[in-house]
């Protein structure tokens, strides 16, 4: 399945491959040179490449690890004192390197009043045979006392960063299209890293989904606007809020300020000419709100939800 899968069958092993603003690979190189991991938290929207990082750093390293699904099995205290226990107790079958790996992904689902105080004591009295690294999408939900035996590092790509990244996501989908033998417009390549940017993984699912057309041109741009947004205007026409929060839900790994500004565009045509005013302002508020909320999705809810009950469609 893996070699099936584009996410993982071209998946960096090393930090150099990695997509990332330069001060934050130079950051993961210096761990790499100095051949000692600190314990980490790398906190970032989805998609940025934080488990791949985390992976790479171990590959890397030639150190043994493990992924623990904190949304999943992470969730149960019996997770920490079985499997991480177990594994973080044995000595490392690494000849060259003594400590080992725990990677905890989505770290910021584990139950803060069981789960993560425990964690906090795994970390003290494992120290000298394993290191633990936590990725999250919000830093916030992770307790205090682990952010404080943790080097915190922050995947958010600054403006300045953006282009960059863009650029080298763009040349990296190029070689996988080139390699699967699939043609391709660059136009329309750029396109597709536009709407689901910072999102690499989603972007790469994406294409990998558009390809089985055989090629990658102007024929995929109706399906990554309208045909998206289609089906939120009708559930917020029809006020059938289970749809709209499924769309929300399926949309939430793109970035806030995009996803707004799709919905202000979509709904500009849709609405009632009185109720567009209305609607402006509401987007207006939860945009802002969006760079503060601990959570995105109830936010948008939230901002859909009034726009569904307070204003008039077509």
């Amino acid at each position: 399945m893996s070699d099936y899968l584009w996410v993982e069958k071209y998946r960096p092993k090393k930090i150099e491959e990695c997509i990332l603003p330069e001060e934050t690979k130079k950051t993961f190189s210096n761990f790499v040179k100095q051949g000692e991991l600190p314990n980490l938290i790398l906190s970032g929207s989805a998609g940025t490449g934080k488990t791949t990082v985390a992976k790479a750093l171990c590959e890397e390293l030639g150190l043994d690890y493990i992924v623990v699904n904190g949304s999943d099995e992470g969730r149960h205290i019996d997770t920490l004192r079985n499997q991480i226990k177990s594994f973080a107790s044995t000595v490392s079958l690494t000849e060259q390197k003594s400590h080992k790996v725990v990677i905890l992904d989505e770290a910021d689902y584990m139950n803060a009043e069981s789960v993560q105080p425990a964690l906090r004591n795994f970390i003290e009295t494992f120290y000298k045979n394993c290191r633990f690294i936590l990725t999250c999408n919000f830093k916030n939900k992770i307790i205090d006392p682990l952010h404080s035996r943790c080097t915190v590092i922050d995947f958010a790509i600054k403006n300045g960063q953006k282009v960059k990244t863009a650029t080298q996501l763009l040349t990296r989908l190029s070689d996988i299209l080139t390699i699967e033998k699939i043609e391709f417009d660059k136009k329309v390549l750029a396109e597709l890293i536009q709407k689901h940017y910072p999102d690499f993984r989603r972007t790469i699912n994406e294409l990998q989904r558009y390809s089985v057309r055989g090629k990658i041109d102007s024929g995929i741009l109706f399906n990554l606007t309208e045909a998206n947004y289609k089906g939120l205007i009708k559930a917020l026409k029809d006020k059938k809020f289970n749809d709209m929060r499924k769309w929300v839900v399926d949309n939430l790994d793109k970035e806030p300020s995009s996803l707004f500004r799709g919905v202000y565009d979509f709904l500009y045509d849709n609405l009632d000419s009185k109720s567009i005013p209305q609607a402006i302002l509401i987007i207006a508020g939860y945009q802002y709100k969006s760079a503060f909320v601990a959570d995105q999705e109830i936010n948008m809810v939230a901002c859909l939800t009034e726009i569904m009950a307070s204003c008039k469609f077509k």
